[in-house]
């Protein structure tokens, strides 16, 4: 039989995270996969990143995790959304070569150490008492491992929706995982039913693209990984389009011939990425939508129309798209489909994306109840730290929503579940001006470090930027100029007396690093990069100063730690109501405790108080 220290199951975009991850922590690591060419598939979208979404995957990078750099490798178009706001709520985003993508996620995976690849289907968990000890496959094959990560994407007990028309499937090509699903069912975890869906995919040949408007990528990429430093990749352009009444008329007479509306679907399905029924039936009063054409890939033909997701018939989706300017006569290579799947609770995940009632069984992905490749990333990155550290008996990794995207979005699922597939946004962090996509190596790869995660190449480009931040913050903190100083070197401030050094005045509106350059020649000679990340620091400083308070309290009740067994039941003054919603939420520390529905101050001083007398018994 055969033994690793990690299991991972499923080789979507949280399994490969999730693997790498262990593996580079020296964990003696398989990846189970149905097949090879299953590794890496960006079974919708072929894009990567977004608001919220950029965020997660410069975590992901800032940890040395591999999504960043194969997006990187694989980016045909890169584009930093919300470039005119400020850094915090810029998102870097990139259309993606689907071909490229999974050629190098493969080729990552398989040259990693530690890491062994395994094609078969799972189709059984092994347990010793409440403790996952390894996997069967369908041919017999049974394999031990300390630890097991399940990232089964939307593939446990899936239904393809086309229409009336419904078949088995994790995705369109692939078959369900249904045996996995039953014998989870035996775990006897709080199951439910999602769905998402994808949109036609059309032939390029057939778009008249003359007509249409196009949309350019940036001159100056933002890439997501800190190591990239130039373009892989052929550039192109996207075409857009929009739908009009006429294929508003087409969907509205159709609508009962839809998957969604016509009954057939129980799952509820990402508010934030609708169908384009469910934009029709919402948005009423709008006579169009618009419509993105996205190349798939530089080699192929294939289209991904953004916007017109469906689960109406093939004979519909025909007419809808053939009423859409310059898609006249476009030819549907692939039929737009939903798919319906079981999701975990993630209520019954510790932040570590443990079971709590199954030990050293780790989930993560869509398996918990969220929606898109950079979330699924990110919690197979969280479980592959978790599950190494356990077979190693190392100290758990928790992610705090003050230090990072990726403890806003665990914190979210563990502690008040999902009612629809979860996505990032930044406005779910409350400290979002400090964990800006910019920063994030500033702020999770030192954890990295010390986990011994990251390759030497990464640790030395790390420890070079922070040292320049910290040579050039010096720089501009050394000296304090007058008004007057100021305002001769161009610089408009007031005549108030105040002294102020070169970082004080990059917080001004419209002040740039060019403008400090007169009023302290010397500082010309900090490096372009280093310049604009200290003009970033400095725009916040004064926020952020505000705001560690905030933190402070927040990373203090996050060491306040609640024991996995501890009882509510027996502390006075606690409602009923608010007694089993914790029962239920089973919070890891009071800061989570503190989130749950119905919490108020008077409750949480009484659990403070209750678990200092537990510590004292335990001491």
């Amino acid at each position: 039989m055969k033994h690793f220290d990690v299991l991972v199951i499923g080789g979507g975009h949280a399994g490969a995270e999730a693997a790498h991850a262990a593996a580079r922590m020296g964990a003696n690591t398989a990846l189970v996969t149905m097949t090879l060419s299953g590794i890496g598939v960006m079974s919708c979208n072929p894009a990567i990143g977004g608001l919220g979404k950029g965020h997660l995957v410069r975590e992901i990078d800032a940890m040395d995790g591999v999504m960043g750099k194969v997006a990187d490798k694989a980016g045909i178009q890169f584009r930093l959304l919300n470039r005119r706001k400020g850094p915090a709520v810029q998102g870097p985003r990139a259309q993606a070569d689907r071909e490229i993508y999974q050629r190098e996620m493969l080729a990552v995976i398989q040259s990693q150490l530690n890491l062994t690849v395994i094609e078969g289907e799972v189709v059984d968990l092994k347990m010793v008492g409440q403790r996952a000890t390894g996997v069967e496959l369908a041919d017999g094959t049974q394999i031990h491992s300390s630890t097991v990560v399940l990232t089964t994407g939307t593939f446990l007990r899936g239904i393809i929706h086309i229409g009336e028309e419904k078949r088995s499937g994790g995705r369109m090509g692939d078959k369900a995982s249904v045996r996995l699903a039953e014998r989870i069912d035996a775990f006897g975890l709080p199951l439910g039913r999602l769905k998402t869906g994808t949109p036609p995919r059309l032939d390029t040949r057939t778009i008249n693209w003359s007509i249409l408007d196009e949309q350019q990528g940036d001159e100056d990429p933002a890439f997501f990984s800190f190591e990239t430093a130039q373009l892989s990749a052929k550039q192109v352009a996207c075409g857009i389009t929009h739908t009009n009444e006429r294929t508003h008329e087409i969907i509205t007479k159709n609508l009962k011939r839809s998957a969604m509306y016509g009954g057939h679907i129980d799952g509820k399905g990402p508010r934030y990425c609708p169908s384009i029924e469910d934009k029709v039936v919402r948005f009423a009063d709008k006579t169009s939508h618009q419509v993105f054409l996205e190349p798939e890939s530089l080699s192929g033909n294939t289209v991904y129309p953004n916007g017109i997701s469906t689960s109406l018939p093939v004979d519909v989706q025909k007419d809808y798209i053939h009423s859409i300017v310059g898609l006249e006569d476009a030819v549907i290579l692939q039929p737009g489909y939903a798919i319906e799947y079981d999701y975990v609770d993630p209520r019954a995940l510790d932040a570590s994306l443990q079971l709590r009632a199954t030990t050293h069984l780790f989930l993560a992905g869509q398996i918990n109840g969220t929606t898109g490749y950079e979330e699924a990333a990110a919690q197979g990155l969280v479980a592959g730290i978790n599950a190494a550290c356990l077979a190693q008996g190392r100290e758990q990794v928790h992610f705090g929503r003050s230090n990072s995207y990726i403890g806003v979005m665990i914190d979210d699922l563990t502690t008040r579940g999902v009612t629809e597939p979860y996505r990032m946004f930044t406005s779910r962090a409350e400290f979002r001006l400090s964990l800006r996509a910019d920063n994030a190596d500033q702020r999770l790869t030192p954890m990295a470090i010390d986990l011994g995660m990251v390759s030497s190449k990464r640790q030395s480009l790390f420890e070079a930027k922070r040292d320049a931040l910290s040579a050039g913050y010096q720089a501009l903190t050394r000296k304090k100029y007058t008004p007057k100083h100021i305002s001769g070197a161009g610089i408009a401030v007031k005549e108030d007396g105040t002294r102020r050094t070169p970082y004080q005045l990059l917080a001004f509106p419209d002040v740039q690093f060019a403008d400090i350059v007169r009023v302290q020649p010397d500082l010309e000679g900090i490096e372009k990069k280093i310049q604009i990340q200290l003009g970033r620091d400095a725009l916040y400083a004064n926020y952020i100063d505000r705001q560690q308070k905030d933190i402070d309290r927040i990373q203090k009740d996050e060491a306040q730690l609640i024991p996995s067994g501890f009882v509510y039941s027996g502390i006075s003054g606690l409602s009923n109501e608010l007694t089993a919603k914790l029962e239920n939420a089973r919070p890891s520390n009071l800061a989570q405790a503190a989130r749950v529905e119905g919490m108020t101050p008077a409750a949480l001083a009484l659990l403070l108080a209750k678990l200092r007398q537990h510590k004292k018994k335990s001491a």
